[in-house]
């Protein structure tokens, strides 16, 4: 009878315990989301149901979409345990040019923004090749770059702005899908049909990964839980969908978001490029060992941060309408944060785009959020200083907790 009690009391404990596990490996890989799902209620609490009205969650996409970029390059560059400082600079500095050509020169946008995107990754080729093949590190480099491509743009601009941009060329940042339904209730019938397609599209490819993993003999989630995540992702998306149905309909930025989206989870999922890319920042000597080219992989990954720079770069100076001196002062800050905060490690080789971008809309929320209470800009900047800290930290739990 003893022995019986002992043994019960013992499969209770056992059971606990994994429940428990089960609930931190839960948080652990969807702490962002659940965050950015927390923080999204309390701010419709907060603000008397201001925060979800399309209009505000439009205006969340367009005020952080440079930055999203940002975050979506930098995640390549951190992935590889650097960090690029310059990548504010080098956006004020594309601005400026994009400035001169079509603004004083009056170059059309269909020219004048591939040139722009050139010269970003020029600029990344440059610091690529004195990290990569010249073996100076990449703070000393990037930080120099922030320096001198400020100066630069100053110099360009004179230390005045440059405005108005040709209209083709503000729709990147500030232009809406067209409407190809009339419809007397205000709906955007185009978006709910796009958003329709993708939710049916993303549950198709998790299906998919799902089937691979298992045809591989990996272990993955029951089905039950595949049905849950499925349900959740539809409903996620049909709402938001219904959300900017209900303004203008999806923002051209958002399209070019999720392009660069799934292009960046295609390489970081499904490439050779993007393997190496993980083992190099994972572990660099046993990288060089397997055969991996370091330091191509290297500079490749800042050509592209600096190409992706360049495109923030303009995006910014479609929604401002200017190319200014000040442009993208301390936007490096954010794009790290978002990258970070996403569950980046700061070590290298770990870190997901899904991550960067949900990272980079908890910052946005964070920011449109406390704007609408009226916080301060000095206390908006404390608090996400301190919430940068707690990502490491969590980063840091979540390493020391796989190791036990």
């Amino acid at each position: 009878m003893e022995n019986a009690t002992k043994e019960s009391k013992e499969s209770k404990e056992r059971s606990t315990i994994n429940i428990k596990e089960k609930v931190l490996d839960i948080f652990s890989k969807y702490s962002m989301v659940i965050i950015l799902i927390a923080l999204l209620i309390a701010f419709q609490l907060m603000t008397g149901g201001i925060f979800l009205r399309p209009l505000n969650i439009t205006n969340i996409v367009l005020q952080n979409s440079h930055i999203l970029v940002l975050a979506a390059g930098m995640l390549l560059v951190v992935l590889l345990g650097f960090v690029d400082l310059s990548v504010g600079s080098v956006m004020a500095f594309v601005g400026a040019i994009a400035g001169m050509m079509m603004v004083n020169n009056h170059m059309s946008p269909w020219l004048a923004v591939p040139i722009c995107l050139a010269i970003g990754a020029l600029i990344g080729a440059w610091q690529g090749f004195w990290v990569a093949y010249v073996g100076i590190p990449a703070f000393i480099v990037t930080l120099a770059g922030l320096l001198m491509f400020r100066g630069l743009t100053q110099v360009v601009l004179g230390g005045q702005s440059l405005a108005p941009f040709p209209r083709a060329f503000q729709k990147i940042s500030t232009g809406y899908l067209p409407e190809v339904f009339v419809s007397s209730s205000g709906m955007h019938f185009l978006t709910l049909i796009l958003g329709a397609v993708l939710a049916l599209g993303l549950v198709f490819f998790q299906w998919k990964a799902r089937e691979k993993r298992k045809q591989n003999l990996f272990e993955v989630p029951s089905m039950n839980a595949f049905i849950v995540k499925s349900v959740l992702t539809v409903a996620i998306v049909l709402g938001l969908s219904y959300i900017f149905a209900a303004y203008q309909g999806f923002p051209v930025i958002l399209i070019i978001l999720g392009v660069i989206v799934g292009v960046y989870g295609f390489l970081t999922n499904s490439t050779v490029a993007g393997r190496q890319i993980y083992a190099t920042g994972g572990n660099l000597k046993a990288a060089q060992l397997s055969g991996i080219k370091t330091k191509k992989i290297t500079f490749w990954v800042f050509v592209n941060m600096g190409m992706m720079a360049a495109l923030a770069g303009l995006i910014l100076a479609a929604r401002l309408n200017a190319a200014t001196p000040q442009a993208g002062t301390s936007l490096e800050l954010d794009a790290m944060a978002s990258v970070y905060f996403g569950g980046a490690s700061t070590s290298g080789g770990i870190g997901t785009i899904t991550g960067a971008i949900v990272g980079g809309l908890v910052m946005g929320v964070l920011n449109n959020g406390m704007s609408i209470l009226g916080i301060g800009v000095d206390w908006q900047q404390a608090i996400k200083g301190l919430i940068l800290l707690l990502a490491v930290v969590l980063d840091i739990y979540n390493k020391k907790r796989k190791i036990s």
